[in-house]
């Protein structure tokens, strides 16, 4: 009974923004764009506490924003962390335990609305400009993402090409901004009206279309060195995504994993991310 009243909760909200987008288009989008960006999970649960506190580092203000950042000082180059959507640093606790034993200094911040920072909403350019801000303050040398997190880092690569950066590692990370905003419309039954205003309110707001929005697209120049792992049979972001990005990223390898899920967080995957970084 719980799952199906979760189920129908989106398509009552699409249908509500189904008929108000006759009343007033303008308002809906906005609605429709709160309820796309709006992050239900992902504070600091009670046993990561033990964890994240000790680590703390600055907080940050950037924007309207107040961000949490960690430290995990070494005396090799800097790694800057970037986590998924609903999730926070403490997806990391396992890459860090490696990156630590090969003495890396190691930082990471909790997203908008993630964790120990600010806010409710978040979306790509937001995150990017987050990310930004982070590079220009901490100079990482490697950047690795996880998820949306991957897609952020490649989005501000391909907006803000930093010289400093000499190594990129995304995880199960998606590609086309069109897919996501598909399975969006499909969840709350959104009707064509709807999508199609959806559609001009990003133009309008971010200046790139809905399909212009593409990793794939953004790596065609990117001359970093890249690396890619993705789970064949991820249920959450699709494999053709990495495959994709990996066509178009010349300086790219791609690793497969089969049956490991979406975190990527096992032992031989850490081992490989790693690997590639001291190569």
């Amino acid at each position: 009974m719980k799952a199906l009243f979760k189920k129908l909760i989106p398509k009552f909200y699409g249908a509500l923004l189904n008929l108000y987008v006759f009343l007033s288009p303008k308002k809906t989008v906005e609605k429709a764009f709160t309820i796309f960006t709006k992050v239900r999970k992902g504070r600091v649960l009670p046993h990561q506490n033990d964890y994240l506190d000790p680590v703390r580092h600055e907080r940050i203000d950037i924007g309207d924003h107040t961000i949490q950042t960690y430290k995990w000082p070494g005396n090799k180059e800097t790694v800057l962390l970037v986590h998924g959507w609903e999730s926070n640093t403490w997806r990391w606790h396992k890459l860090i335990e490696k990156l630590r034993e090969a003495h890396f200094n190691i930082l990471a911040f909790d997203a908008p609305a993630h964790g120990y920072s600010s806010g409710k909403y978040l979306y790509v350019p937001l995150y990017a400009e987050i990310v930004e801000e982070m590079i220009k303050i901490y100079k990482p040398d490697h950047l690795i993402g996880h998820s949306v997190g991957g897609m952020t880092l490649l989005y501000n690569e391909y907006q803000n090409p930093n010289a400093k950066v000499k190594k990129m590692v995304t995880i199960a990370s998606p590609s086309e901004f069109h897919e996501i905003i598909t399975h969006f419309q499909i969840l709350l039954g959104l009707s064509n009206k709807v999508s199609s205003a959806l559609e001009i309110y990003v133009k309008n707001r971010f200046g790139f279309t809905i399909r212009e929005f593409s990793s794939t697209r953004f790596v065609q120049k990117n001359n970093k060195k890249g690396l890619l792992l993705h789970d064949r049979w991820d249920k959450i972001t699709p494999y053709h995504a990495s495959e994709n990005v990996h066509a178009a990223w010349k300086e790219s390898t791609f690793i497969t994993t089969e049956g490991l899920g979406h975190s990527l967080h096992q032992e031989d995957v850490n081992k490989k991310i790693i690997s590639f970084l001291q190569d």
